[in-house]
């Protein structure tokens, strides 16, 4: 049987600046390069996790389990903005855009422009989104016929007020689905009212960091009370990998690199996404085969990979090969 995957979250055109170090107020740099690239959370952990598909398909030589779906907010249909969002999965995408919700009286896309700091790997992001809002509404006729058999729903918890009346309208109207959401963003309220909902809940190092909390353990030992019961949580805590809740209290924890190992970062931009999109296939491709903890240390695997590169070119392949040479993670069986 196919699980949908619906994936609901803002879509950008991302316009990223690498400068040597970050500037003063009121200066003048030169920045050492410029990429634009499309971006987003839902959209760069699907694009992650098509790749990972492909990869399994490859692997294992029989079609795919899952059919990803992004749900999100673009310009209009006809706006070279739109086709090049679309474009950015490759032609053989396996994600389905037919559920988007078009602004036919925009043109121009949400957008994001990240400083990036040679000096200390820092990003700093300035986004502008003239693109109204998903409402609850939209979001019901956008997934209408989606639901009445295995449906998984991950949320980006942008709006978590709307986020929380989707998710209830869910449970009421699909009791069945499983729904995953995000808590990244420092300040955002609402988000926590989001954890006592979903059954898979991914925290951030910096809205764990703004809760006061001094590592992924700590916060899933605090969030865990509020969680919904059954539920998973995972908090990403950098160089230092991550970690996970189990519904019976225990939790797992996998570092990034083995003892003794070095990586060169070369880019943070979405790893967190790609950290998602590795949970999501551990739980979609292999719940029953795959262990808490080996869905765990795939994701981080993957995540790893992703930090050593511009991008996610490549990155289904490149993640396979470090899986199976560094840790013996069987992905072929």
């Amino acid at each position: 049987m196919t699980t949908n995957l619906v994936c609901v979250g803002a879509c950008y055109l991302d316009t990223i600046l690498t400068v040597p170090s970050y500037p003063d107020e009121d200066s003048k740099l030169r920045a050492s390069s410029l990429q634009v690239r499309r971006g987003g959370n839902c959209p760069n952990t699907l694009e992650v996790l098509q790749q990972l598909l492909w990869e399994e398909r490859g692997a294992r030589g029989r079609s795919a389990k899952v059919r990803p779906y992004l749900v999100t907010c673009l310009p209009s249909r006809s706006a070279p903005a739109t086709a090049r969002i679309i474009e950015s999965f490759g032609v053989e995408t396996v994600v389905d855009f037919s559920r988007c919700i078009f602004r036919e009286e925009n043109r121009d896309p949400a957008s994001s422009y990240i400083i990036r700091s040679l000096a200390t790997g820092s990003r700093t992001l300035v986004n502008y989104n003239d693109l109204a809002e998903m409402t609850l509404s939209e979001f019901v006729a956008a997934t209408e016929g989606l639901g009445g058999h295995d449906t998984w729903y991950h949320f980006e918890g942008r709006i978590p007020a709307t986020t929380l009346q989707c998710i209830q309208w869910l449970r009421r109207s699909d009791p069945k689905a499983r729904v995953s959401v995000e808590v990244e963003k420092p300040g955002r309220e609402g988000l926590e009212e989001l954890v006592a909902e979903a059954d898979v809940v991914f925290f951030s190092r910096s809205w764990a960091e703004s809760k006061l909390y001094t590592s992924a353990e700590e916060c899933l030992r605090a969030q865990s009370a509020k969680a919904r019961r059954g539920s998973h949580l995972f908090c990403t805590w950098g160089s230092q990998g991550a970690a996970c809740t189990l519904p019976d209290g225990t939790t797992v924890s996998c570092p990034a690199v083995g003892s003794g190992e070095t990586i060169r970062v070369i880019d943070t931009v979405g790893a967190g996404d790609t950290f998602i999109a590795g949970i999501l296939f551990g739980f979609l491709h292999h719940e029953h085969d795959w262990d808490n903890g080996t869905k765990l240390s795939y994701a981080v695997q993957v995540a790893t990979c992703k930090v050593q590169q511009e991008g996610f070119n490549d990155l289904g392949f490149k993640a396979l090969r470090r899986i199976v040479v560094a840790s013996g993670l069987e992905v072929d069986k």
